[in-house]
């Protein structure tokens, strides 16, 4: 069985442990779900290379019922020259769409909006959603979260380019054939192809899995 496969099973057995560690009324129901759940972090982290300590807090803050997907926002930028905006992440100096995880009390097209401001220093304004994607249907780097990816378009409204950011070291714009090394747990070049091919087809319709 190959690893992406233990990693699904391994995220679905979390999900069924924080479910039945909520809504469980008997002690020896809430061990067993307990025991279950600590034996999927273990296998998470094993499968992703985080470390059990991070994977087992993010899943003691969000235990309040079923687990859901996380939800991570990229924002699709174009110039005049029909070049992508991108940014270099400090975290593995790869290059990336900006964006990040979904911040409640934000709708996406406030997280895209803020996500380029705080990455970039320009302005947009957010102009109708490309794509929603399951993370595990594409051949990202596996890792402990499961995640929906959105990738919304975006206008330049405003704003110079400020390279003095504490995420990014480097932000540019990138024709679809001179793409940079990418960040792959963030996008792949077969998503970057596919904002291109909606910058050239205006009329083509969501991808959604």
């Amino acid at each position: 069985m190959q690893n992406t496969e233990w990693l699904a099973m391994a995220k679905r057995i979390q999900a069924i442990a924080q479910a039945g560690l909520f809504y469980s009324q008997s002690p020896y129901d809430q061990d067993r779900y307990q025991e279950l759940s600590d034996l999927s972090v273990q296998i998470l982290s094993k499968l992703s290379d985080e470390p059990v300590e991070k994977i087992g807090a993010l899943f003691t803050e969000e235990r309040d019922g079923y687990q859901t997907p996380k939800v991570d926002v990229r924002a699709v930028v174009f110039n005049e020259k029909n070049e992508i905006l991108m940014v270099k992440e400090r975290v593995d100096d790869r290059w990336a769409l900006p964006g990040g995880w979904a911040d409640v009390g934000y709708t996406p097209s406030e997280v895209a909006v803020k996500e380029v401001k705080e990455e970039t220093g320009l302005d947009v304004k957010t102009v109708r959603l490309l794509a929603v994607m399951d993370k595990k249907n594409h051949p990202h780097p596996a890792e402990a979260w499961y995640v929906y990816k959105l990738f919304i378009l975006c206008e330049k409204i405003g704003g110079e380019i400020s390279q003095d950011t504490m995420e990014t070291s480097d932000i540019q714009y990138f024709a679809s054939e001179q793409l940079p090394p990418l960040s792959e747990p963030r996008n792949l070049e077969s998503q970057i192809q596919m904002m291109f091919d909606y910058k050239n087809n205006p009329n083509k319709e969501v991808y959604f899995d």
